[in-house]
């Protein structure tokens, strides 16, 4: 199985990408609604959720782990791969990479929690890769909330949304990195205030094909999964708004299971 953890409901669109780009492939999935913001965390009480829930998906037969929160990847990352020896992504490398190749010499945007953003993870990397780029990092910790609560199409999520975005609207970046994976839930919206010419990076959308080609090189990890396409969603906290936000995400009827970490 490939094990999938975030803070609540914003990983499901890691789900869906994985169902389109790799349809087949059995899922775990675990969301951690109890606890849900990571965002407003301190890095400590990150890692540890990061690695209770890597433990629960790893004893319900995960062979892979991908951390499908940018909180949890900015924070945790180093700890998880002291601590476990299988093969585990984050989601913060691959949107780097992808963004790069596409943002060229214009600036790159980055929109993510109040801790992915002071970890200033984003930056670090991109300037690792390109030392003359141009990177604005914001945080946007009304997002997540307001995904969470199903507020999708509200004028009030529009309005916050425009108000994030306009200090990187007046520094006309032409790349936006979507820093937390509860965004993506939102990218119409966001595609909207920001601009049709920007290019928005999908994290979740990016660490997909970095699965795909890692196991296309490690045949002997592909084996070793379950490929029947069955998928178990399993949260910390059942609520009907989850219910009816994961069905919106993944265009199914999903069935919760309820797990105290």
């Amino acid at each position: 199985m490939i094990g999938i953890f975030d803070s609540g409901i914003g990983g499901l669109t890691v789900v869906r990408a994985f169902m389109e780009q790799m349809p087949g492939y059995d899922i775990v999935y675990f969301g951690d609604t109890a606890r849900t913001p990571y965002g407003n965390k301190s890095p400590e009480t990150v890692v540890k959720y990061a690695l209770e829930n890597t433990d629960f998906l790893l004893s319900k037969g995960a062979k892979i782990i991908v951390m499908a929160c940018n909180t949890a990847s900015s924070v945790a990352t180093e700890k998880m791969a002291e601590r476990f020896d299988v093969p585990i992504f984050e989601v913060i490398t691959p949107a780097v990479e992808l963004a790069i190749k596409t943002s060229g010499k214009s600036g790159i945007g980055v929109i993510g929690t109040m801790a992915t953003i002071n970890s200033g993870i984003y930056e670090k990397k991109i300037k690792q890769a390109n030392p003359d780029a141009r990177v604005y990092s914001f945080p946007c910790p009304l997002l997540v909330p307001l995904v969470e609560e199903g507020w999708l199409n509200k004028p009030e999520t529009r309005m916050i949304v425009k108000k994030y975005l306009h200090p990187l609207k007046v520094r006309q970046i032409n790349t936006l990195i979507l820093g937390c994976t509860h965004y993506p839930i939102l990218k119409k919206i966001i595609q909207q205030k920001i601009g049709k010419r920007v290019n928005i990076i999908d994290s979740s959308i990016a660490v997909v094909g970095k699965v795909k080609a890692f196991l296309e090189n490690h045949v002997e990890v592909d084996s070793m999964l379950y490929k029947k396409g069955e998928c178990r969603f399993f949260v910390s906290d059942v609520t009907e708004q989850f219910k009816k936000t994961a069905k919106d995400i993944l265009k199914r009827t999903v069935i919760l299971e309820h797990v105290r970490i």
